[in-house]
């Protein structure tokens, strides 16, 4: 990165940022129809102060705000080094390849800038010279799937020759759910570092090389979090050092730390490592034959050893309340894993193993090194999840499809993220459209580990009295009642006849879901999208390019997702989104708040649904010609005394108990010529 001048004084840098805005400046010459919104010259103003003085500072920025101008524009004119981590890949590539090609036209101030996915993103050209070299021939779980994955690969062979990247997301029709992608993807499990034959040439190191070289690099929490755990092990980084950070859409921060700096042991991670060995060997890389008969041993023990272990968790799965259930995460404490003893012995034993023969062969590559330490790895973090008895995490079993997990999260994040994140960066900027709860940032200050902080809050720029209209059905079963979820299904299709489809249906469970979608595909003309039958970027895609058609989806939904104009006129919900007090992070964090004579219910449960149901309905109204029907379809909201703070927290629309209002609605919005 160049040399630049020493950051602006606070009053030095609003001044710059003030002319930026200004209704003669570059943004309103670049951006035809630009007009700085009040809101987002507040929150410019604010993002000047961290970038000049330091510090930390929390934005809620209402939706249509202009949020990413208002901390872009600060952090360029600024001159500093700013590290850009979004919630979502798409608003990643929206400030990459839509804002800041404008503001570098615009603003007169050469930066240069880069964005940064994670490894599994990226194309690994040694381990696709391996599959090449083997004719592209690697395993698929079905026979029907060869022919696709042949084509594929191929389509991948010709990529390479093209892409400066590696990036998966440049080739537009690659599967979501592509089987093989693994096996040729830049993991960090597989990465033979810098003694890679293909070294010079890696997309990962050259992504990291342009990084280092940037002034603004944009990168997603995900990324940021591995970031931050690498940095914690003292293994070194992946993204390069800044001193100021801006984290868009922090409200998912929490989730996405508590994932990353958790441990998680799978049958997926096992086979993966056995499946390397046995390439690794047929490969020839073991040149000793007396060696490579022993290493041969060790891969069909540990496949023995692991089929054994993950069958008796999942009989341990089975013995637990509610382990019958598919897809399910269940708690387990130490006394349960007394049942996994034998098994993970055998299976560390085996693990050593193979760390010790691969140890004792001379002349190895690095590509079989790389196994030896993945072997040690797990074995560490399989006597970690066994022990189950640090009072820090919280240890639970999941399965998902075919595969078996052993887990272990942190129960408070706060720390971690403060330490990691907060403390190593001269200032932070937080912001979304949901940080508050009863008007405050006292929740997301006590979750995130802020000790202090400047706090700004800016409400929407959009007119929710003109533009959308809350129904709240007037008798509704209660939500745990059998009775409800056919109310629910009959409020659905009445709501959906009145807008003619055009709707999002939000549901919290795909229980629910999946009754309402068989009562609704029978009696609904409108076009049905279901998550679950199609990658989300394609169900978005068919949304919004099919005329009238219902989306129904769960939590994946609930954010991210941006659908302007007619195509999406309609947001149901049908419950309240309380997390489940029997998922096994929120029960430990339950515990944790209520050991220290606490409410979980008001300080924790309510506050976290009061959040996500703001995300569900924020998907209505995005731009300022948007106009839509809310529903929520849950009678807490009216009966219980909690509902004062959700309707407290929700948009300012006018609230109306009668379907007929919504046909009232519709019928002004089509006379409205605004």
């Amino acid at each position: 990165m160049p040399e630049v001048p020493a950051v602006p004084r606070a009053a030095e840098l609003s001044a710059a940022v003030s002319a930026a805005f200004a209704a003669d400046g570059p943004l309103s010459r670049a951006l035809p129809g630009f007009e700085a919104r009040p809101g987002q010259l507040d929150m410019a103003d604010a993002v000047c102060a961290v970038f000049a003085d330091g510090g930390v500072l929390l934005a809620e920025a209402g939706t249509g705000t202009g949020k990413t101008l208002a901390y872009l524009v600060p952090a360029i004119l600024s001159r500093q080094r700013a590290l850009v981590s979004t919630g979502t890949k798409n608003l990643q590539e929206q400030i990459f390849f839509k804002d800041l090609p404008v503001l570098r036209e615009s603003l007169g101030v050469p930066f240069s800038a880069t964005y940064m996915k994670g490894r599994g993103n990226y194309l690994c050209l040694h381990r696709f010279d391996a599959l090449r070299a083997a004719g592209f021939q690697a395993p698929v779980s079905r026979p029907r799937d060869a022919y696709s994955h042949i084509h594929y690969m191929r389509v991948i062979d010709e990529w390479i020759d093209t892409t400066e990247t590696g990036d998966r997301a440049e080739i537009e029709d690659l599967p979501e759910d592509l089987s093989f992608w693994n096996d040729i993807a830049a993991t960090t499990e597989n990465c033979v570092g810098m003694e890679c034959p293909r070294y010079q040439e890696c997309f990962v190191v050259r992504m990291r090389q342009r990084a280092a070289e940037s002034d603004v690099v944009i990168v997603n929490h995900h990324l940021l979090c591995a970031d931050a755990a690498v940095r914690q092990s003292n293994f070194g980084e992946v993204i390069p050092s800044c001193s100021f950070a801006i984290v868009d859409e922090a409200h998912q921060l929490e989730d996405v730390a508590t994932q990353y700096f958790g441990l998680s042991v799978s049958s997926y991670r096992l086979d993966d490592l056995a499946r390397d060995v046995g390439r690794a060997l047929g490969a020839r890389l073991v040149s000793d034959p007396d060696r490579a008969e022993q290493i041969a041993a060790d891969e069909v023990r540990i496949r023995e050893a692991s089929r054994a272990f993950f069958a008796a968790v999942d009989m341990l799965r089975h013995e637990l309340p509610g382990g019958a259930a598919s897809d399910s995460r269940l708690r387990v404490r130490s006394q349960n894993m007394q049942r996994l003893t034998e098994e993970g012995a055998t299976l560390i034993a085996a693990l050593e193993a193979l760390e010790a023969d691969i140890a004792l062969t001379k002349d190895v590559p690095e590509d079989v090194l790389a196994l030896s330490r993945r072997a040690s790895e797990l074995r560490d973090e399989i006597r970690f999840l066994l022990r189950a008895d640090d009072p820090d995490y919280v240890y639970f079993l999941e399965t998902r499809g075919r595969g078996v997990f052993l887990r272990a999260s942190p129960i408070d994040v706060s720390s971690i993220v403060r330490e990691v994140l907060f403390d190593r960066m001269r200032g932070t900027v937080l912001t979304s459209a949901t940080l508050t709860v009863d008007g405050s940032f006292e929740y997301v200050r006590s979750r995130l580990g802020l000790r202090r902080a400047q706090e700004i809050r800016l409400d929407s720029e959009f007119d929710y009295q003109r533009q959308a209209i809350l129904y709240l059905p007037k008798k509704m079963p209660d939500p745990r009642s059998p009775q409800f979820v056919d109310a629910a299904a009959r409020q659905i299709l009445d709501i959906l006849k009145l807008t003619r489809g055009r709707a999002f249906v939000l549901f919290t469970s795909y229980a629910n879901l999946r009754e309402v979608e068989r009562i609704a595909s029978a009696e609904l003309e409108y076009p049905i999208l279901v998550q679950g039958s199609a990658p989300r970027s394609a169900l978005l895609r068919e949304f919004k390019a099919t005329p009238h058609s219902v989306l129904l989806a769960t939590s994946s939904f609930w954010q991210g997702v941006d659908v302007v104009g007619d195509a999406l006129s309609c947001v149901i919900i049908d419950k309240l989104p309380f997390v489940s007090p029997g998922d096994p992070i929120t029960a430990a964090r339950i515990e944790a708040i209520a050991a220290r004579g606490e409410s979980a219910f008001e300080q924790y449960q309510v506050p976290l649904a009061i959040l996500a149901l703001k995300q569900g309905l924020g998907r209505l109204i995005r731009h300022r010609s948007d106009r839509g029907a809310l529903a929520i379809l849950d009678p807490r909201l009216r009966t219980m005394g909690y509902g004062k703070r959700f309707l407290a927290s929700l948009p300012a629309a006018p609230v109306t108990l009668q379907l007929s209002d919504i046909e009232r609605f519709f019928d002004a919005s089509a006379d409205d010529p605004a």
